[in-house]
């Protein structure tokens, strides 16, 4: 096998996970499997259980030549927009990479810009392999993480929604009101703040139209 031959097999597959949540960060991974040992099983991470989920991921990590994660913040989803930032998680994704692929086949309609040749696979994640692999070690990382900031800020549940828009997500927020791991830019989280703005507004003009009263 000649050595072009061997960078031709390098292809990374790049998915994304937590673009539609509430809270938290939207997290990305890049990997390349070996294609010798490619698991079995492999299919869009939504569509496993969550245990389904965790065996896999313990064996696809075992099958990669590499692998590596991408994270953008909810500050950095606001500021830039969730679009925006998701293509940055996916960025950074490859750019982490110790291998450099000749290829990476991302999930959806839009492929982030990197140093690297792209292309967009949409319905990928269902598809091709290393895009349903990489699919499901994003999402069993970011469930992590969210079990990690559930302890960090008690309260919202993100232990048991991971970010989502949850009824029981919604109630927390309008007891707690955000925490910093709360998307600002997002319509839920800017109603709720609107809505407490036009409440303290209502208050103040009530507490200045009050008459003074005399002890």
């Amino acid at each position: 096998m000649s050595p072009g031959d061997c960078a031709i097999r390098l292809v990374a597959g790049c998915d994304e996970v937590g673009r539609g949540t509430w809270a938290g960060p939207v997290v990305s991974c890049a990997l390349i499997l070996d294609p010798s040992r490619v698991p079995s099983g492999l299919a869009d991470s939504k569509t496993l259980s969550p245990r389904r989920r965790e065996a896999l991921d313990a064996v696809i990590r075992g099958a990669c030549l590499d692998l590596a994660i991408g994270v953008a913040s909810a500050q950095e989803i606001d500021r830039l927009n969730i679009l925006q930032a998701t293509m940055l998680s996916m960025q950074r994704a490859v750019a982490a990479l110790r291998l450099r692929p000749s290829l990476v086949l991302v999930d959806g309609n839009r492929a982030p810009s990197l140093d690297v040749p792209a292309r967009a696979v949409v319905g990928g994640d269902a598809t091709q392999p290393a895009i349903s692999a990489a699919s499901i070690v994003a999402k069993v990382w970011r469930d992590a993480r969210m079990a990690e900031l559930d302890g960090l800020y008690p309260g919202y549940g993100f232990g048991q929604h991971f970010g989502y828009g949850t009824a029981q997500h919604l109630r927390a927020l309008q007891e707690l009101g955000p925490c910093a791991e709360h998307r600002l830019s997002f319509a839920p989280l800017r109603r709720l703040r609107e809505a407490a703005d036009a409440a303290d507004a209502a208050g103040a003009v009530g507490a200045v139209g009050r008459p003074v009263q005399s002890v």
